[in-house]
């Protein structure tokens, strides 16, 4: 015996509704209302709108601007429609699937979510390598300087004038050997007791009272500003920020836009101050940097030197704090044998850095008259140099 189902009828110019009882069979539904007289619906003509979710009543219209509509409280009267027509209600919801419907839709928010996990730890590192080469090099100084301005907002900078031109020249003597590139170098010296320093994107660095102390000569610094000129001639710090920050600031670099680079600095900057760089960049920056003291004639045993004092310190009990300037680098010595092999290989003579000065004067820089006052960092930066 043919199923019957109790619903109400629409006839899309009044707000009465009528009720009917309605039929489903093979070419459409058959609407009777109470006076007996009885209209087909073919299936092609017909467009559901409401009923497509547990506890929703069954609205099916028909019609143009003034629709036809008719209700039915019982959902499996679409269950019943599909099993009497097949495919030609497959354009109405079918209540028996629903449960299917929830399993592919906790599937699908799985697969987002995994999708996500995928671009967050490879697809925007792996863009970020591939595009970095063809970051506009204004706009990484823009974004260099807006780094740098939020690192240094809260901190004194050591100006002394001569000690100052003495570091200059160090930096001056390492840029003019080094091959061509469109970085102007700026270095700033940040009156802080932390041993670190670090390079921000389009040729800023930034060391620290700590690290400048703890040098002996003027070749251990060279040697430090060496390996961090190499991370900003090899982009290593604008990937690196672009990676660990967000795609937003990966298509501000791309598109060149500057606010882009001024929305993003605070980011970025935070950024900078964790930042461990892999270590084939750094193996890299070791190498670039060895090189470019060989070309520069500065002796190349000053970084061997200043690394071998930090791992010389390494099992002291404040040296955690101190000594943060290893954490992103490979085993102290491991790196320091292969600054060895590489300074076995070089032939050139070297000129000594700053023959006419007092070394002990220039790392005093931030204690010398006139010097600000000190107003260190609260917490250090961590990663970097």
């Amino acid at each position: 015996m043919p199923q019957t189902w109790q619903g109400h009828y629409f006839d899309g110019r009044t707000a009465e509704r009528h009720p009917v009882t309605i039929q489903p069979t093979r070419t459409g539904l058959h609407i009777t209302n109470a006076q007996g007289h009885t209209i087909l619906w073919p299936y092609h003509q017909i467009r559901q709108t409401q009923g497509s979710y547990e506890g929703e009543q069954v609205r099916l219209e028909t019609g143009g601007e003034l629709s036809e509509a008719v209700v039915v409280p019982d959902p499996t009267f679409l269950t019943a429609m599909h099993k009497v027509a097949g495919t030609l209600t497959s354009h109405v919801h079918d209540p028996s699937r629903r449960n299917a419907r929830l399993k592919l839709t906790v599937l699908a928010a799985a697969g987002a979510i995994g999708v996500t996990a995928v671009l967050y730890l490879w697809g925007i590192p792996g863009l970020a390598g591939v595009l970095t080469p063809y970051v506009p090099v204004p706009w990484e100084q823009h974004l260099g300087k807006v780094v740098v301005g939020h690192l240094t907002e809260r901190q004194t900078l050591c100006q002394d004038a001569a000690q100052s031109q003495a570091l200059d020249n160090i930096v001056g003597r390492l840029t003019a050997a080094a091959r061509p590139n469109p970085y102007t170098i700026h270095l700033y010296v940040v009156d802080s007791p932390f041993v670190n320093a670090l390079a921000a994107p389009g040729g800023h660095i930034i060391i620290f009272r700590g690290l400048l102390e703890k040098t002996d000569s003027a070749e251990q610094l060279a040697g430090v500003l060496a390996h961090e000129l190499q991370h900003i001639y090899k982009r290593h710090t604008t990937r690196a920020i672009i990676e660990h920050t967000s795609t937003g600031l990966l298509l501000a670099a791309v598109s060149g836009d500057f606010s882009g680079a001024m929305t993003y600095g605070i980011e970025a900057s935070r950024a900078l101050g964790m930042l461990e760089y892999s270590r084939s960049h750094e193996k890299e920056a070791d190498t670039e940097g060895m090189r470019l003291l060989e070309e520069a004639r500065i002796d190349p045993a000053g970084m061997i030197e200043f690394f071998e004092f930090l791992r010389s310190k390494s099992t002291e009990p404040a040296a955690t704090a101190m000594l943060k300037i290893l954490s992103s680098h490979p085993a102290t010595a491991d790196r320091i044998a292969y600054l060895e092999q590489l300074r076995g290989s070089f032939s050139a003579p070297t000129e000594k850095l700053l023959p006419d000065l007092d070394w002990k004067d220039v790392r005093n820089l931030c204690t010398s008259k006139g010097s600000a006052s000190h107003n260190a960092l609260s917490t250090p930066p961590t990663g970097n140099e």
